[in-house]
């Protein structure tokens, strides 16, 4: 992609957009930065070469392209008028695909790429594991990690990519803004309802999803999940991963041992770890491992590194981590549940569960998650703005579950912080939960009405979780 003496506008300069923001400029393109407020990095862009514009509603003349960032509605005024104008718009991961960088065999570097609703990251990182275990230069990146943009071009002593392969992971704002990338292998974990408030509508949320699998020769996804099963059945060469025994074409379990019968030579399939090895618990996680194994059997990784990246994973902060024991209650800490869907999986891996849970549920509809998991419910603890909907969901269908409901900094008429919200929240789960009970911290909503964001939320609870002690 040639982009001397081009005009590019960067729409937000958020993580992703200063780091496209300095490519650009490093690229020889005509830099021009908008957002809505001005944050630190501007002094270091115009210091560079970039003009800063600051708050835009139309595209300046001139300009030859849009770079937004994945925050950005479709709806924005700017990206609207850039549609009218007939201006290219793109994410960053379009651009980092654009840009990409012959590695030392001669071409660039192929991406794994996973999507979901829930589990990217966790099978993203378990991918990455993997490649490192199997030798392979590689590096997670995307909607984990560092940007896309920086890793495809970031080379070596000699000048070829830093990277033999990278492990992608992309959001729907991502795709919906992509069009031309193809991964050697894409899996679409699952789809459930979320983010319609940004795409308009579910099949506008699953379309984008969609787009992974478009122009990637292998499509992966999880046979238990409908949507995400239905999207790859029409695909040139579709793989499923599934819990129980697999077929040809799937990976699976067979005696509590992950298996490949997809792209395994003995029809009997190649044997990859016992179950029991894997340190996260759950039957989510066993699948985002299957989808994670059948990524890297498709590019190629041996059986044997796939069992030893996978035995050596240990998951990401926030995501179903025991905090601590305190008089025979594990505390969880999955705080990256920020939907009913990623909550459901988190509340099956535990049999009796004091559940803490509310936020902002951006629309979604807990009803079927709290039918679901009534019958593991020792008490509910709820906290946040949309706490009211999850308590009438409770009250419907878990009647004889006891609720607490704390009053959080969110309500006008309180003037707490947040890490006295979770303290409160943390002592009254620790008085409904009895011996051999797990606490989980599997809020099913987003975080941003009380706290920073997720990690804020899993710090605040662990804080609390440990000044029980």
């Amino acid at each position: 992609m040639r982009l001397t003496e081009r005009t590019v506008l960067v729409a937000g300069l958020g993580v992703s957009g200063v780091a496209a923001a300095r490519v650009l400029l490093g690229q020889g393109a005509r830099v021009l930065l908008a957002d809505a407020a001005e944050p630190p990095a501007v002094g270091e862009l115009v210091s560079a070469g970039a003009g800063w514009l600051g708050r835009l509603e139309s595209v300046p003349d001139g300009v030859d392209l849009v770079v937004t960032s994945p925050g950005w509605r479709p709806d924005s005024p700017l990206l609207v008028d850039a549609a009218r104008r007939g201006v290219e718009v793109i994410g960053e991961p379009e651009l980092a695909w654009r840009l990409r960088i012959p590695a030392a065999g001669g071409e660039p570097a192929p991406w794994l790429a996973v999507t979901g609703t829930n589990g990217k990251t966790t099978t993203v990182t378990m991918l990455e594991a993997i490649l490192q275990a199997a030798g392979r230069r590689a590096v997670a990146a995307g909607n984990v990690g560092r940007p896309l943009v920086e890793v495809v071009t970031e080379r070596t002593a000699d000048g070829a990519a830093a990277y033999d392969v990278v492990a992608v992971e992309l959001s729907s704002f991502q795709l919906h803004w992509s069009s031309s990338i193809a991964p050697a292998a894409a899996a679409v974990l699952n789809v459930a309802d979320d983010h319609t408030d940004w795409h308009g509508s579910f099949e506008a949320y699953r379309d984008a999803k969609a787009r992974i699998l478009a122009l990637a020769p292998i499509g992966v996804a999880d046979a238990g999940d409908p949507v995400a099963a239905a999207l790859v059945a029409g695909h040139a060469h579709p793989v499923t991963v599934t819990l129980g025994e697999p077929a040809p074409g799937q990976l699976g379990v067979r005696a509590g041992v992950l298996v490949d019968r997809a792209f395994a030579d003995d029809p009997a399939g190649a044997v990859l770890l016992e179950r029991s090895a894997l340190a996260l618990p759950g039957p989510h996680n066993t699948v985002n491992a299957l989808a994670a194994a059948a990524l890297a059997r498709a590019a190629g990784i041996p059986a044997d590194a796939i069992g030893r990246g996978l035995a050596g994973f240990r998951g990401g902060a926030h995501r179903n981590v025991l905090v601590a024991t305190v008089a025979g209650v594990d505390y969880v800490d999955d705080s990256k549940a920020t939907n009913p869907h990623a909550a459901g999986a988190s509340l099956a891996a535990y049999p009796r569960v004091v559940w803490i849970a509310g936020g902002l549920l951006k629309g979604a509809d807990v009803d079927p998650l709290v039918a679901a998991v009534a019958p593991r419910l020792a008490g509910a603890v709820l906290l946040g703005r949309d706490r009211a909907q999850i308590a009438a969901s409770l009250a419907r269908h878990a009647p004889m579950v006891p609720v607490v409901t704390v009053v959080s900094g969110d309500d006008d008429r309180v003037d707490t912080s947040a890490e006295q919200t979770m303290t409160q929240v943390v002592e009254a789960a620790a008085r409904l939960a009895r011996p051999g009970d797990t606490v989980l911290l599997a809020p099913a909503a987003a975080s941003m009405d009380v706290f920073r964001d997720y990690a804020h939320r899993g710090q605040a609870f662990a804080d609390a979780v440990r000044a029980l002690r």
